[in-house]
């Protein structure tokens, strides 16, 4: 049953947006069924949570790398691009 939950909650967005008392929660209802039991819980928590962790980085990870392609592809200058140019004209400036 711990695998089926933990595949379940990995589908799709999964466990990067199930905060820690819903973890909490759901993993509660498995120990009162009988399914998970009490020494495994703390265990199964810390896991889901890690995971969920996990899943929250790489989705903002993604999340970040489609926003660099699209600022790219509408031509806007990074945050670099904009240092580079303003490091240029404090460079120019001072030449006068």
């Amino acid at each position: 049953m711990k695998d089926l939950i933990k595949k379940g909650l990995s589908l799709g967005l999964g466990l990067a947006v199930v905060s820690k008392e819903q973890i909490e929660k759901l993993v509660d209802e498995l120990v009162k069924k009988g399914e998970v039991s009490t020494a495994e819980s703390k265990d199964l928590i810390n896991e889901l949570l890690e995971k969920g962790e996990a899943e929250h980085k790489q989705l903002n990870a993604r999340i970040h790398e489609q926003l660099e392609k699209v600022l790219k592809d509408l031509n806007i200058p990074n945050k670099a691009d904009l240092e580079r140019l303003e490091k240029r004209i404090q460079e120019l400036e001072n030449k006068q």
